[in-house]
């Protein structure tokens, strides 16, 4: 079963089929998780942010049909995505807590089971199309899975830009143990995931 939006003939689905879409809802209200902002995820989201010296980065849980910023951090500090005051840094449309499943790259992280870098989506050419691209003016990508113990994927951490960033290794091996140490967090509320 595809939960993915149905496209015109002819033109290529960029976002991936999620067969894990059902059982991660599941799990995910099991951990009491993906359908309300937390203060802890939008700490996690900060510390995120300040480690990679980015204007965004997100806990991010994807369902059936769309994208949940269970912790978000925005320039402004609200979470809620008021415009910038920084031309430079300043997204085409403001920050939300919720995205469509087909916009952003979060979606194939999670289908994906592996981190994802895209030091700029414009030299790609199956991410430049993305919606995110022209109505965030999103430049850069940088996102892991949350990996359960199992190898079942909860969501995802990521940062983004608005401009082009060199992540290299280090950006990476930084993405990945974060995602890691997130994992650890949550499987607390279970007693184990």
């Amino acid at each position: 079963m595809s939960y993915d939006p149905p496209r015109p003939a002819g033109r290529l689905l960029l976002t991936p089929e999620d067969r894990d879409a059902s059982d991660r809802v599941r799990r995910l209200r099991r951990l009491g998780l993906g359908e309300r902002p937390e203060p802890a995820l939008d700490a996690f989201a900060d510390r995120l942010a300040e480690v990679a010296a980015v204007p965004y980065a997100m806990v991010n849980f994807i369902d059936e049909h769309r994208q949940f910023f269970a912790g978000l951090h925005t320039p402004d500090g609200t979470g809620g995505g008021e415009a910038l005051t920084a031309e430079a840094r300043r997204p085409r449309r403001p920050a939300s807590r919720y995205l469509a499943r087909d916009h952003g790259f979060c979606p194939h992280v999670v289908v994906r089971r592996k981190a994802l870098v895209l030091e700029d989506v414009c030299d790609y050419p199956r991410f430049a199309g993305n919606p995110v691209v022209d109505e965030f003016g999103v430049r850069t990508y940088l996102g892991a899975p949350l990996m359960d113990r199992t190898g079942f994927a909860l969501g995802t951490i990521c940062v983004v830009d608005v401009e082009p960033r060199p992540w290299g290794r280090a950006g990476l091996d930084t993405i990945k143990s974060m995602a890691a140490e997130l994992v650890q967090q949550l499987e607390l509320r279970d007693g184990g995931i």
